[in-house]
């Protein structure tokens, strides 16, 4: 895997810790990435009998899910190849899903970067539909990906790497680099948030709009959606004659 790939996926986990920092701050002490933790919250409020305290990250949980199956639907059957940079259809979703963190920008800055109520709820959606897409885009993108929106398998790759002496140095450092990324991505989008509010949210799109930049998407974006239209209208053609 050549380094564009490698930065992409810095950039995407600089993203998610960025999401997540502002989901946990922001909007109601839930996570929209590491669903792990929301199923621990989950338990935590039903063992303490906390029952309004469950919508968060049962919220978070829907709009992840949902994310990521809509992107497996989109990827379905791409072909990856070591050598190769992400497929197109990747690249489109990494791309969709800038676009909704482009809305969570706006949406977060229209509401001063402190949302509240019904639209706390809908940003968290937002960022959660994000994040489950690009967990799944990874997926989908094969050896090419490696894991943006959680982290303990990669970490616990790196030290037993590191010990047995499996791990091969230079992929060593990038998942090192994965990993402070998303301390960094959280550092940064809370430190913006706290001294511009309404700017809180621009990081995670930022972020994320770099990545798929790196991959250079527009020709094989364009590949991937007439792909994608032939496939999803076959007959269009034998109709109209």
């Amino acid at each position: 895997m050549d380094t564009r790939p490698h930065v992409s996926l810095v950039l995407l986990a600089a993203a998610s810790g960025a999401v997540d920092a502002l989901a946990f701050t922001a909007l109601g002490e839930t996570f929209a990435g590491v669903m792990t933790g929301n199923l621990v919250l989950l338990g935590i409020s039903a063992g303490q009998g906390s029952g309004p305290e469950v919508a968060g990250p049962l919220f978070a949980l829907g709009g992840y899910a949902v994310g990521a199956a809509l992107t497996a639907l989109v990827c379905r059957k791409v072909r990856t190849d070591r050598t190769e940079l992400w497929p197109g259809r990747v690249v489109v979703c990494l791309a969709a899903q800038c676009g909704l963190l482009c809305l969570l920008a706006v949406a977060g800055g229209l509401l001063g970067g402190d949302p509240a109520g019904v639209w706390r709820t809908v940003l968290l959606v937002t960022a959660a539909l994000a994040m489950g897409g690009q967990s799944a885009a990874m997926v989908a993108a094969g050896a090419g990906g490696a894991p943006t929106t959680y982290f303990t398998g990669t970490l616990t790759t790196l030290v037993t790497g590191a010990v047995d002496g499996s791990g091969r140095r230079r992929e060593q450092l990038w998942v090192i680099g994965r990993l402070l990324a998303v301390v960094g991505g959280a550092a940064c989008a809370v430190a913006l948030r706290e001294a511009a509010a309404p700017w809180g949210f621009v990081p995670p799109a930022v972020l994320t709009a770099a990545a798929v930049a790196c991959q250079k998407p527009a020709h094989r974006m364009r590949r991937a959606v007439t792909v994608l239209r032939k496939k999803t209208l076959p007959h269009t053609s034998t109709a109209r004659r």
